[in-house]
């Protein structure tokens, strides 16, 4: 038992505690009471010591909030991204070489995997081969190929791998299979397989990769026999398949009706230790829905739900159809994907979605969410959606997107808007449905700054908004004289969707508020970069410089419209760019 002399001797050990407490009594009384009352804790360790641990550990914490925050290589790409971006190039160079920073390969190459704008990708790749000590490699000039690949500029994708020739820069399989892939998407077949020629020619081995986009490339050109040569080959050759080689085996034999042996591949790779994931069955359950295949979709769906993948929503609505249609149980197709079949219910349906939901209860926010929507108790699910996003509690993106949907549907805009600023805080993306019923929901209300901030996570997403969408949202913000999100929205766009129409609408943005200059700055532009102007263009032209009393211009300007008329009166020879653009921007449009 701690009695009175025990707490005599325990004050003694304590004595140091004593001389620093003795111009504060009361201090001192604290510290006895906390130290009796955690006596039971207590080590017997000299006070001194413990002090000055805790002093040195103190020095220590004091030191290191003077050090200045560690910079990522994810925030210094993102901003050199963000540079080529929305800057002139002139002012991004200036930016650039204002940048205290150390350029080398794996820099400047996730800065164009970032895709900049393609013209200011090819200057800053130029820009880059002149600094002081570096030196492009196999990896920049690969992405560099990429990029004219993907937008279709074949000739400068070949002379950047001439150039890459010329340089004896290292060419290896990764290299060459990119000039395959980008060749037969452009429908040089030939090309391809002379790519694929070259490469075994000069010793490059292809890898697992090469093999499984050159079986692909020659799939979709009906090139079979040579198809399953590749991947004899390539098993001979030591390869292993991957899911994506599998995926593309597949593929073939259900676009040529052969489902039987689709699913005896589906149960081959899994035996060989390679799980089929939720793109590829995606991807088979949509081949199966085109034909009405009801067996090999089921057994597809039955490992979905196995591993707890879900269909994408246009992919569920396919599948549900089709059941529908030949008669078919659709209970593990909600099985799969019960935050998809809640927005099906009806009065009719009420009684089966309570033996489909037993899932869904497994996680209680998300079955909470649901259940209230089902209800259509949209100020709880507004509530719990704000409570989920105080606490980062994060929802699959297709529940974001039924939300979404279903708040669109009742002409809920503020509803909407949590739900998206929900899905920016979290991080979460969707279908490009979802996106576009947004934008619908904020042009119905007026909501044009929300319209921007939507557009700029589609790009994010990975989504592209379209030319003509585009044009016709530039054109409408212009036209309530929102001139500042026109030239955002128009800036966003990658340079192959600024079109004829979106340079029009631009134009005629600048001219609503006065802006004479600059819209005939921006029609110069458009010239410059080599846009086809349209009769559409010369109308908004005329009108802007009519309205602000330019008679000179509008007199030159006439005559050049003219010349287009009398010069283009067949329509064979317009493309659908000028004919949407004429069709927009039929008479006097400028308010």
């Amino acid at each position: 038992m701690f009695t009175f002399h025990g707490t005599c001797r325990f004050l003694r050990k304590f004595k140091p505690l004593w001389a620093l407490s003795s111009d504060c009594p009361s201090g001192y009384e604290k510290i006895t009471l906390r130290c009796i009352h955690s006596l039971h804790q207590l080590k017997q360790i000299r006070p001194t010591r413990q002090i000055n641990r805790y002093m040195k550990k103190s020095v220590k914490s004091f030191k290191k909030k003077d050090v200045d925050p560690k910079v990522y290589m994810r925030d210094t790409v993102r901003n050199i991204s963000n540079i080529l971006r929305y800057s002139t190039w002139d002012s991004a160079q200036e930016q650039l070489e204002k940048l205290s920073l150390r350029w080398d390969s794996y820099t400047i190459n996730q800065v164009l995997k970032t895709h900049p704008p393609l013209e200011k990708a090819w200057l800053f790749f130029n820009w880059a081969s002149q600094l002081r000590g570096f030196k492009h490699d196999q990896f920049t000039y690969t992405t560099m190929l990429d990029i004219f690949g993907e937008a279709r500029r074949i000739s400068s994708m070949n002379h950047v791998f001439k150039k890459m020739q010329e340089k004896d820069i290292k060419i290896d399989a990764v290299t060459y299979t990119s000039l395959i892939h980008w060749l037969s998407n452009d429908g040089d077949i030939d090309g391809a397989v002379k790519m694929w020629k070259e490469m075994k020619d000069k010793g490059c081995n292809p890898t697992v990769v090469s093999y499984t986009a050159y079986m692909k490339v020659l799939f979709d050109h009906n090139r079979v026999k040579e198809a399953t040569a590749i991947y004899k080959e390539m098993i001979q050759s030591g390869c292993s398949p991957n899911c994506h080689t599998y995926t593309v085996l597949m593929v073939h034999l259900a676009s040529s009706g052969k489902f039987y042996e689709l699913v005896e591949i589906f149960s081959k790779m899994q035996e060989t230790g390679v799980q089929p994931d939720k793109a590829t069955c995606n991807i088979l359950v949509d081949k199966c829905c085109r034909v009405g295949e009801i067996g090999a979709m089921m057994k597809i769906l039955q490992h979905m739900k196995e591993n707890s993948f879900v269909l994408r929503y246009p992919v569920y609505m396919e599948a549900l159809e089709t059941l529908r249609i030949a008669g078919k149980s659709d209970v593990l197709l909600k099985q799969v994907n019960p935050h998809i079949s809640v927005k099906f219910i009806n009065h009719e349906e009420k009684n089966n979605f309570d033996a489909t939901t037993t899932d869904i209860h497994s996680i209680i926010d998300q079955g909470l969410v649901l259940n209230m929507l089902a209800r259509h108790n949209f100020v709880a699910v507004d509530r719990l959606l704000a409570d989920m996003m105080d606490k980062n509690i994060r929802l699959h993106s297709e529940i974001i997107s039924s939300i979404i949907e279903v708040y669109s549907a009742h002409s809920r805009p503020k509803s909407a808007s949590l739900a998206f600023e929900y899905s920016l805080k979290m991080g979460i993306s969707f279908e490009k449905t979802s996106y576009l019923t947004l934008i619908g929901v904020f042009i119905r209300t007026n909501s044009f700054p929300k319209i921007v901030e939507i557009i700029e996570a589609m790009f994010n997403a990975g989504f592209a908004v379209g030319m003509h969408l585009s044009a016709l949202l530039i054109y409408r913000l212009g036209h309530v004289r929102k001139l500042g999100l026109a030239t955002k929205l128009f800036q966003l766009l990658p340079s192959e969707q600024r079109s004829t129409s979106a340079y029009t609408a631009l134009m005629g943005a600048y001219f609503s508020i006065g802006k004479v200059e600059k819209g005939l700055e921006t029609f110069n532009e458009m010239r410059a970069n080599g846009i086809c102007v349209a009769l559409g263009t010369y109308n908004v032209l005329l009108a802007g410089l009519e309205k602000n009393g330019k008679v000179t211009e509008v007199e030159s300007y006439r005559k050049e419209k003219k010349r287009l008329q009398t010069g283009g009166s067949s329509q064979l020879g317009v493309s659908m760019d000028e004919k949407i653009c004429n069709i927009l921007f039929a008479g006097d449009v400028v308010s």
